[in-house]
Protein backbone atom coordinates (compact mmCIF):
# COMPACT_ATOMS: atom_id res chain seq x y z
CA UNK A 1 0.00 0.00 0.00
CA UNK A 2 2.98 2.31 -0.06
CA UNK A 3 4.15 4.19 -3.10
CA UNK A 4 2.11 5.60 -5.94
CA UNK A 5 2.74 2.74 -8.37
CA UNK A 6 0.67 0.21 -6.43
CA UNK A 7 -3.05 -0.12 -7.10
CA UNK A 8 -5.00 2.30 -4.91
CA UNK A 9 -7.51 1.24 -2.25
CA UNK A 10 -11.14 2.28 -2.49
CA UNK A 11 -12.92 3.84 0.48
CA UNK A 12 -16.62 4.59 0.40
CA UNK A 13 -19.14 6.08 2.82
CA UNK A 14 -22.67 4.98 1.91
CA UNK A 15 -25.36 7.04 3.62
CA UNK A 16 -29.09 7.25 3.25
CA UNK A 17 -28.91 10.01 0.62
CA UNK A 18 -25.39 10.14 -0.80
CA UNK A 19 -22.50 7.77 -1.40
CA UNK A 20 -19.02 9.26 -1.15
CA UNK A 21 -15.91 7.71 -2.69
CA UNK A 22 -12.17 8.30 -2.55
CA UNK A 23 -8.93 6.50 -3.38
CA UNK A 24 -6.00 5.84 -1.06
CA UNK A 25 -2.69 5.79 -2.91
CA UNK A 26 -0.46 5.93 0.16
CA UNK A 27 -2.68 4.07 2.60
CA UNK A 28 -3.71 7.27 4.39
CA UNK A 29 -4.47 10.28 2.18
CA UNK A 30 -7.88 10.31 0.48
CA UNK A 31 -7.73 11.55 -3.10
CA UNK A 32 -10.14 11.81 -6.04
CA UNK A 33 -13.08 12.30 -3.68
CA UNK A 34 -16.53 12.31 -5.26
CA UNK A 35 -20.11 12.28 -4.03
CA UNK A 36 -22.97 10.64 -5.90
CA UNK A 37 -26.70 10.71 -5.14
CA UNK A 38 -27.73 7.17 -4.21
CA UNK A 39 -31.16 7.46 -5.82
CA UNK A 40 -29.52 7.99 -9.22
CA UNK A 41 -28.18 4.41 -9.25
CA UNK A 42 -29.95 1.04 -8.98
CA UNK A 43 -27.41 -0.39 -6.55
CA UNK A 44 -24.03 0.17 -4.92
CA UNK A 45 -22.13 -1.77 -7.57
CA UNK A 46 -23.45 0.51 -10.31
CA UNK A 47 -22.36 3.61 -8.38
CA UNK A 48 -18.89 2.11 -7.80
CA UNK A 49 -18.47 1.31 -11.48
CA UNK A 50 -19.33 4.89 -12.45
CA UNK A 51 -16.81 6.19 -9.92
CA UNK A 52 -14.12 3.79 -11.17
CA UNK A 53 -14.67 4.96 -14.75
CA UNK A 54 -14.16 8.58 -13.76
CA UNK A 55 -11.51 8.32 -11.02
CA UNK A 56 -9.58 5.12 -11.69
CA UNK A 57 -9.85 4.22 -15.37
CA UNK A 58 -6.38 2.64 -15.57
CA UNK A 59 -5.48 1.49 -12.04
CA UNK A 60 -8.53 -0.19 -10.56
CA UNK A 61 -8.44 -0.71 -6.78
CA UNK A 62 -7.86 -4.26 -5.57
CA UNK A 63 -8.79 -3.61 -1.92
CA UNK A 64 -11.72 -1.69 -0.50
CA UNK A 65 -13.31 -0.64 2.77
CA UNK A 66 -16.91 0.51 2.72
CA UNK A 67 -18.91 2.15 5.50
CA UNK A 68 -22.68 1.73 5.31
CA UNK A 69 -25.56 3.27 7.27
CA UNK A 70 -26.82 -0.13 8.32
CA UNK A 71 -26.17 -2.91 10.81
CA UNK A 72 -23.76 -5.60 9.55
CA UNK A 73 -25.09 -8.94 10.77
CA UNK A 74 -23.93 -11.24 7.99
CA UNK A 75 -23.17 -11.35 4.28
CA UNK A 76 -26.45 -9.69 3.26
CA UNK A 77 -26.58 -5.94 3.87
CA UNK A 78 -29.70 -3.76 3.60
CA UNK A 79 -29.38 0.00 3.96
CA UNK A 80 -31.73 1.29 6.69
CA UNK A 81 -32.63 4.59 4.98
CA UNK A 82 -31.76 3.65 1.42
CA UNK A 83 -33.30 1.12 -0.97
CA UNK A 84 -29.97 -0.57 -1.71
CA UNK A 85 -29.08 -4.11 -0.63
CA UNK A 86 -26.09 -6.27 -1.50
CA UNK A 87 -24.09 -9.38 -0.69
CA UNK A 88 -20.60 -8.60 0.61
CA UNK A 89 -19.12 -11.66 -1.10
CA UNK A 90 -21.07 -10.91 -4.27
CA UNK A 91 -19.93 -7.29 -4.38
CA UNK A 92 -16.31 -8.32 -3.85
CA UNK A 93 -16.53 -10.76 -6.77
CA UNK A 94 -18.38 -8.29 -9.01
CA UNK A 95 -15.74 -5.60 -8.45
CA UNK A 96 -12.84 -8.07 -8.72
CA UNK A 97 -11.43 -7.12 -5.32
CA UNK A 98 -8.92 -9.24 -3.43
CA UNK A 99 -10.36 -7.97 -0.15
CA UNK A 100 -13.46 -6.06 0.91
CA UNK A 101 -14.28 -4.81 4.40
CA UNK A 102 -17.76 -3.54 5.19
CA UNK A 103 -18.52 -1.76 8.46
CA UNK A 104 -21.15 0.45 10.01
CA UNK A 105 -20.71 4.06 8.94
CA UNK A 106 -20.43 5.39 12.47
CA UNK A 107 -17.85 2.77 13.37
CA UNK A 108 -15.77 4.33 10.59
CA UNK A 109 -16.50 7.82 11.90
CA UNK A 110 -15.44 6.72 15.39
CA UNK A 111 -12.17 5.27 14.07
CA UNK A 112 -11.46 8.69 12.58
CA UNK A 113 -11.53 10.46 15.95
CA UNK A 114 -7.89 9.67 16.94
CA UNK A 115 -6.83 11.07 13.55
CA UNK A 116 -8.56 14.44 14.04
CA UNK A 117 -6.65 17.63 14.81
CA UNK A 118 -7.78 20.80 16.58
CA UNK A 119 -8.76 22.39 13.26
CA UNK A 120 -11.08 19.46 12.51
CA UNK A 121 -13.45 20.06 15.43
CA UNK A 122 -15.38 22.80 17.20
CA UNK A 123 -15.62 22.47 20.97
CA UNK A 124 -18.98 23.24 22.61
CA UNK A 125 -19.02 23.83 26.35
CA UNK A 126 -16.42 22.99 28.96
CA UNK A 127 -14.63 19.88 30.08
CA UNK A 128 -11.36 18.31 29.03
CA UNK A 129 -10.66 14.85 27.58
CA UNK A 130 -9.37 12.19 29.94
CA UNK A 131 -6.53 10.37 28.21
CA UNK A 132 -7.07 6.66 27.65
CA UNK A 133 -10.82 6.81 28.35
CA UNK A 134 -13.59 5.74 25.97
CA UNK A 135 -14.88 8.25 23.45
CA UNK A 136 -18.34 8.50 21.88
CA UNK A 137 -19.56 9.41 18.40
CA UNK A 138 -23.12 10.42 17.53
CA UNK A 139 -24.45 12.28 14.54
CA UNK A 140 -27.67 13.21 12.76
CA UNK A 141 -27.99 12.90 9.00
CA UNK A 142 -30.61 10.98 7.06
CA UNK A 143 -30.64 8.83 10.21
CA UNK A 144 -28.96 9.06 13.61
CA UNK A 145 -25.61 7.26 13.82
CA UNK A 146 -24.09 6.13 17.12
CA UNK A 147 -20.75 4.52 17.95
CA UNK A 148 -17.93 4.64 20.45
CA UNK A 149 -14.24 3.94 20.83
CA UNK A 150 -12.95 1.63 23.55
CA UNK A 151 -9.20 1.68 24.32
CA UNK A 152 -7.45 -1.63 23.65
CA UNK A 153 -3.73 -1.84 24.23
CA UNK A 154 -2.12 0.66 21.89
CA UNK A 155 -5.21 0.95 19.68
CA UNK A 156 -8.97 1.38 19.70
CA UNK A 157 -12.01 -0.83 19.17
CA UNK A 158 -14.91 0.87 17.36
CA UNK A 159 -18.35 -0.23 18.48
CA UNK A 160 -20.98 -1.13 15.89
CA UNK A 161 -24.30 -0.02 17.35
CA UNK A 162 -27.81 0.98 16.36
CA UNK A 163 -28.18 3.38 19.28
CA UNK A 164 -30.05 5.91 17.17
CA UNK A 165 -33.06 3.62 17.39
CA UNK A 166 -33.15 3.70 21.20
CA UNK A 167 -36.50 4.88 22.57
CA UNK A 168 -36.85 8.66 22.73
CA UNK A 169 -36.46 10.21 26.20
CA UNK A 170 -38.36 13.47 26.76
CA UNK A 171 -37.57 16.10 29.38
CA UNK A 172 -40.46 18.60 29.56
CA UNK A 173 -44.18 18.99 28.92
CA UNK A 174 -43.80 20.26 25.35
CA UNK A 175 -41.57 17.31 24.41
CA UNK A 176 -44.14 14.95 25.93
CA UNK A 177 -46.80 16.51 23.71
CA UNK A 178 -44.63 16.10 20.63
CA UNK A 179 -43.74 12.50 21.51
CA UNK A 180 -47.42 11.67 21.99
CA UNK A 181 -48.27 13.17 18.60
CA UNK A 182 -45.47 11.19 16.93
CA UNK A 183 -46.72 8.07 18.70
CA UNK A 184 -49.87 8.33 16.58
CA UNK A 185 -47.71 8.01 13.44
CA UNK A 186 -45.01 5.54 14.40
CA UNK A 187 -45.19 2.27 16.29
CA UNK A 188 -41.87 3.17 17.99
CA UNK A 189 -40.69 6.71 18.57
CA UNK A 190 -36.89 6.57 18.63
CA UNK A 191 -34.30 9.32 18.88
CA UNK A 192 -33.79 8.93 15.12
CA UNK A 193 -37.44 9.93 14.57
CA UNK A 194 -36.59 13.41 15.90
CA UNK A 195 -32.80 13.85 15.72
CA UNK A 196 -32.16 13.49 11.97
CA UNK A 197 -33.07 15.30 8.77
CA UNK A 198 -36.46 13.56 8.52
CA UNK A 199 -36.72 13.95 12.30
CA UNK A 200 -36.59 17.74 12.03
CA UNK A 201 -39.55 17.51 9.65
CA UNK A 202 -41.34 15.24 12.13
CA UNK A 203 -40.83 17.76 14.94
CA UNK A 204 -42.10 20.62 12.79
CA UNK A 205 -45.17 18.71 11.61
CA UNK A 206 -46.01 17.44 15.10
CA UNK A 207 -45.84 20.97 16.55
CA UNK A 208 -48.03 22.33 13.75
CA UNK A 209 -50.61 19.59 14.40
CA UNK A 210 -50.63 20.20 18.17
CA UNK A 211 -51.01 23.96 17.70
CA UNK A 212 -53.52 23.63 14.83
CA UNK A 213 -51.16 25.76 12.77
CA UNK A 214 -50.99 25.78 8.98
CA UNK A 215 -48.89 22.82 7.86
CA UNK A 216 -46.54 23.33 4.95
CA UNK A 217 -44.60 20.51 3.31
CA UNK A 218 -41.09 21.71 4.17
CA UNK A 219 -37.73 20.02 3.72
CA UNK A 220 -35.16 19.84 6.54
CA UNK A 221 -33.11 22.58 4.85
CA UNK A 222 -36.15 24.83 4.53
CA UNK A 223 -37.00 24.35 8.20
CA UNK A 224 -33.45 25.03 9.39
CA UNK A 225 -33.13 28.07 7.10
CA UNK A 226 -36.42 29.54 8.36
CA UNK A 227 -35.37 28.84 11.94
CA UNK A 228 -31.99 30.50 11.55
CA UNK A 229 -33.41 33.63 9.96
CA UNK A 230 -36.30 33.72 12.44
CA UNK A 231 -39.00 33.89 9.76
CA UNK A 232 -41.21 31.08 11.13
CA UNK A 233 -41.95 30.45 14.81
CA UNK A 234 -42.71 26.74 14.36
CA UNK A 235 -39.42 26.22 12.52
CA UNK A 236 -37.55 28.07 15.28
CA UNK A 237 -39.11 25.85 17.96
CA UNK A 238 -38.51 22.68 15.93
CA UNK A 239 -34.80 23.42 15.53
CA UNK A 240 -34.50 24.39 19.21
CA UNK A 241 -36.05 21.08 20.25
CA UNK A 242 -33.86 19.19 17.75
CA UNK A 243 -30.72 20.61 19.38
CA UNK A 244 -31.98 19.95 22.90
CA UNK A 245 -32.90 16.34 22.09
CA UNK A 246 -29.49 15.82 20.47
CA UNK A 247 -27.99 16.97 23.76
CA UNK A 248 -30.12 14.47 25.67
CA UNK A 249 -29.12 11.64 23.33
CA UNK A 250 -25.42 12.58 23.48
CA UNK A 251 -25.53 12.77 27.27
CA UNK A 252 -27.21 9.37 27.52
CA UNK A 253 -24.49 7.93 25.30
CA UNK A 254 -21.73 9.51 27.40
CA UNK A 255 -23.16 7.97 30.56
CA UNK A 256 -23.62 4.57 28.92
CA UNK A 257 -20.06 4.37 27.56
CA UNK A 258 -18.33 6.33 30.31
CA UNK A 259 -16.87 8.38 27.48
CA UNK A 260 -14.71 10.73 29.53
CA UNK A 261 -12.43 11.01 26.51
CA UNK A 262 -15.08 13.18 24.86
CA UNK A 263 -18.24 13.02 22.78
CA UNK A 264 -17.98 13.87 19.08
CA UNK A 265 -20.94 15.04 16.99
CA UNK A 266 -20.64 13.91 13.38
CA UNK A 267 -23.06 13.34 10.53
CA UNK A 268 -24.11 15.68 7.77
CA UNK A 269 -26.24 18.13 9.77
CA UNK A 270 -24.20 19.23 12.81
CA UNK A 271 -21.36 20.93 10.87
CA UNK A 272 -23.94 23.19 9.21
CA UNK A 273 -25.39 24.14 12.60
CA UNK A 274 -22.19 24.99 14.47
CA UNK A 275 -23.26 28.32 15.96
CA UNK A 276 -26.85 27.16 16.41
CA UNK A 277 -25.73 24.18 18.50
CA UNK A 278 -23.33 26.33 20.50
CA UNK A 279 -26.13 28.80 21.36
CA UNK A 280 -28.82 26.15 21.92
CA UNK A 281 -29.83 23.97 24.86
CA UNK A 282 -27.58 21.20 23.52
CA UNK A 283 -24.86 21.48 26.15
CA UNK A 284 -27.28 22.21 29.00
CA UNK A 285 -29.25 19.08 28.13
CA UNK A 286 -26.04 17.10 27.78
CA UNK A 287 -25.09 18.00 31.35
CA UNK A 288 -28.62 17.75 32.79
CA UNK A 289 -28.25 14.34 34.45
CA UNK A 290 -29.27 15.10 38.02
CA UNK A 291 -26.79 13.69 40.52
CA UNK A 292 -24.30 13.15 37.69
CA UNK A 293 -24.25 16.77 36.52
CA UNK A 294 -20.67 17.32 37.72
CA UNK A 295 -19.62 14.08 35.99
CA UNK A 296 -21.11 15.33 32.74
CA UNK A 297 -19.67 18.85 33.02
CA UNK A 298 -16.17 17.33 32.91
CA UNK A 299 -16.82 15.61 29.55
CA UNK A 300 -16.02 17.74 26.47
CA UNK A 301 -18.25 17.77 23.40
CA UNK A 302 -17.05 18.53 19.88
CA UNK A 303 -18.68 19.06 16.49
CA UNK A 304 -16.63 17.33 13.79
CA UNK A 305 -16.13 19.92 11.06
CA UNK A 306 -13.69 17.95 8.88
CA UNK A 307 -15.14 16.91 5.53
CA UNK A 308 -15.59 13.16 4.98
CA UNK A 309 -14.17 11.98 8.31
CA UNK A 310 -15.24 8.40 7.58
CA UNK A 311 -12.42 8.20 5.01
CA UNK A 312 -9.91 8.66 7.84
CA UNK A 313 -11.48 5.84 9.79
CA UNK A 314 -11.62 3.52 6.79
CA UNK A 315 -7.99 4.26 5.97
CA UNK A 316 -7.04 3.48 9.56
CA UNK A 317 -8.94 0.18 9.33
CA UNK A 318 -7.19 -0.81 6.09
CA UNK A 319 -3.80 -0.09 7.62
CA UNK A 320 -4.63 -2.18 10.67
CA UNK A 321 -5.67 -5.24 8.65
CA UNK A 322 -2.89 -5.00 6.03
Amino acid sequence: MTGTSAAPCLVADVGGTNVRFALLHDGKTAENAASLVSADYPDLAAAVRVYFTEAAPSARPTRAAIAVASPITGDHVELTNNGWAFSIAGLQAELALTSLSVMNDFSAQALAVPELGESDVLKIGGGAPEKGSPMAMIGPGTGLGVSGLIPSGQGWIALATEGGHATLAVCDAREREVAAELGKRFDHVSFERVVSGPGLVNLHDAMAAIDSASRQALTPDQISDAAMNGSDATCVEALDMFCAMLGTAAGNLALTLGSRGGVYIGGGIAPRLEWVLAASKFRARFEDKGRFRSYMKAIPTYVVTRKNPAFLGLARHLREIA
